[in-house]
């Protein structure tokens, strides 16, 4: 019985495993934590009263932003767009929020209340 050597992992033999990964542990890890990250405005946004496709469109264009800052050394110009976006629903309070996300619905307020004081020559001076 002759014997049996071990294969070759040159140009065409098998190798053991797959080494060729799709997602590198480095990077599905940064996507969890910087999506869990995300979660965190998104929910005072959810408490600010915006509608769920609202808050989806924000924590997916905040965690699109800050992986393409973490992958791409160029992309560092959207650091300060990024801080910005995550800290204004810490800083703004819900009902500002509710503002942001209208604009122009104005609809729904009661008219706007005139606080103009009297004019002092109307008084008959």
């Amino acid at each position: 019985m002759a014997a049996t050597r071990a294969p070759c992992h040159g140009p065409g033999h098998p190798r053991p495993y797959d080494p060729d990964v799709i997602l590198s542990p480095y990077l599905l890890g940064l996507g969890l934590v910087i999506g869990l990250l995300v979660l965190l405005p998104a929910r005072r946004v959810q408490l600010a009263g915006w509608s769920a496709r609202s808050i989806g469109t924000y924590a997916l264009v905040l965690w699109l932003g800050t992986m393409l800052v973490g992958l791409v050394p160029g992309a560092r110009i959207l650091v300060p767009i990024l801080l910005v976006a995550f800290i204004a629903p810490f800083v703004a309070g819900p009902g500002r929020m509710r503002q942001v996300l209208r604009r122009g619905d104005r609809e729904d307020q009661p008219p706007m209340k005139d606080v103009t004081p009297p004019d002092q020559r109307s008084s008959g001076r």
